[in-house]
């Protein structure tokens, strides 16, 4: 099950969903950095983690809680992504679209204000963790469309009353475990990076 030429056979085979899972995110990139008339939204979407950022501020260790809250965070909402992709990939399509949009819009807006610290925004705040953060979040919403493309499939069998559906099921809940723990332990060093070293470099 953890054999690495399983995994990366498996990523290779996964490939047609990272790729649009990649499209997706980016399409709610552009589209939350050209779009206003989601910029209410976006909005409360950050109040409501600027507010938890506060709470976590004036705590006795701030750098633990921070490293706690997005670890957990993440990670819990990439299994979700992974596993609730079965309703028809809804889950995993929004939560790229949410994401893209707000990273879109946070983007957007420091160029509508001149710009002048876009460079600090990308290299220091976002790079440093995104490297590692967006590519899990990525892949592990990849899983959860193709969860969903298999539940289509499942329903087209029954219909048609084809055999092979289950084993077909049966192996990607296999390979999602293996690829759940990569996903904790990557999500882990990312978290760690955003709550260490992306304050200090923002800093500088």
């Amino acid at each position: 099950m953890f054999s690495r030429q399983e995994i990366v056979k498996h990523l290779k085979e996964m490939r047609h969903y990272i790729i649009f899972s990649s499209v997706i995110f980016l399409a709610g990139l552009v589209f939350g950095a050209t779009n206003t008339g989601l910029h209410d939204y976006i909005n409360s979407q950050i109040d409501s983690l600027r507010k938890v950022a506060q709470t976590i501020q004036t705590s006795e260790n701030p750098t633990l809680g921070f490293l706690v809250f997005i670890f957990l965070n993440n990670t819990i909402k990439a299994i979700l992504v992974m596993y609730l992709g079965l309703f028809l990939g809804i889950v995993p399509l929004f939560f790229l679209s949410i994401n893209g949009m707000v990273i879109g819009y946070i983007i957007g807006l420091e160029a509508e204000n001149g710009g002048g610290h876009l460079f600090d925004l990308i290299v220091k705040g976002l790079l440093p963790h995104g490297i590692l953060e967006i590519p899990a979040i990525l892949v592990a919403c990849a899983y959860g469309l193709r969860f969903g493309a298999l539940m289509f499939q499942g329903a087209g069998a029954l219909v048609l009353k084809r055999e092979g559906w289950g084993a077909k099921f049966e192996r990607l809940m296999v390979r999602s475990v293996p690829m759940m723990v990569i996903l904790t332990v990557t999500l882990f060093i990312a978290a760690l990076i955003e709550s260490t070293i992306t304050p200090w470099l923002l800093s500088l």
